[in-house]
């Protein structure tokens, strides 16, 4: 049987029913490409451009802002034969997974950033788009009140919401991993994350996959989702993910990790004070945080 799990972000949840009926959407639209025969690969975009579209989340129309007030998104997809294809700082697009997918699909490139990333995606045919959410033009403002005007300050005390992502294996054993994400508030421009950076935010073989969130940058350090996906060669996925979680909290690193194993298993847990989550299982149960 196909499994699907999501995560919506690591953090402080403030809305966590508009969290779990986004999630659990999300997984809905996922889970009815694999119950259909889908590939995973589909299942975890699809998932990932439901929350991209919803302002619910830190990605696509949702996203944070930069310390100059614009929008910068990053997103990756991997699957279990290796292929891999991710957009960091791209601006002025709707669904930057899609974006991803194109990379790892059409070119022989895994990373494309910035203006090359944007102009990739227009001959690609994906049209203009801007979305700047009055709440988050607030947030910004509150940011830079607070004297929030260089870059990463008490992470502690803002750190709110990261990533989104989706993991899921498919009726052909099949394993596929995406990651969308605004960043953090108050980022320079320019910055990426963990999120596009290839067993950092994300990793994934034909045992495994993990997707990350939280602090991108001590994420990299750990490279965080090669980590928990080498652990899986021999573990159940939730073990797998604990000591992925145990050794991030040994370091005092803000993160939150979803995985599962070539048997269907799932696993989940994080370091912050919260994170959104949701998977539907082998016995096609649906459980949310």
């Amino acid at each position: 049987m196909p499994v699907i799990i999501i995560h919506g972000g690591a953090g402080r949840i403030k809305n966590a029913a508009a969290h779990r009926r986004g999630i659990k959407k999300a997984l809905q639209i996922g889970w009815a490409i694999l119950n259909q025969g889908g590939k995973a690969l589909d299942a975890v975009c699809e998932a990932v451009k439901y929350m991209e579209d919803s302002t619910i989340f830190n990605c696509g129309s949702g996203a944070t802002l930069t310390l100059d007030g614009t929008v910068e998104l990053d997103a990756s997809v991997m699957i279990g034969q290796g292929e891999y294809g991710a957009v960091g700082a791209i601006k002025q697009v709707k669904n930057p997974i899609l974006v991803a997918r194109q990379v790892m699909e059409k070119t022989d490139h895994l990373l494309l950033v910035g203006p090359g990333a944007q102009k990739f995606s227009r001959r690609r045919g994906f049209k203009k788009y801007e979305k700047i959410l009055e709440v988050q033009k607030r947030r910004l403002a509150r940011f830079k009140k607070r004297g929030n005007s260089a870059y990463f300050p008490k992470l502690n005390n803002y750190l709110k919401l990261g990533t989104v992502g989706a993991v899921a294996l498919d009726n052909d054993n099949q394993i596929a991993v995406a990651n969308s994400t605004g960043g953090i508030l108050g980022k320079m421009p320019g910055r990426v994350g963990d999120t596009p950076i290839f067993g950092a935010g994300v990793y994934a073989t034909k045992n495994s996959g993990v997707a990350a969130t939280g602090h991108g940058e001590e994420i990299i350090r750990l490279f965080l989702a090669k980590y928990v996906a080498d652990l899986t060669d021999g573990l159940p996925a939730q073990k797998a993910v604990s000591k992925g979680i145990a050794m991030a909290k040994e370091k005092n690193v803000l993160c939150g990790v979803i995985g599962l194993d070539r048997k269907g298993n799932v696993g989940y847990g994080f370091t912050t004070k919260s994170m959104s989550w949701g998977y539907i299982g082998k016995a096609g149960e649906m459980r949310l945080f």
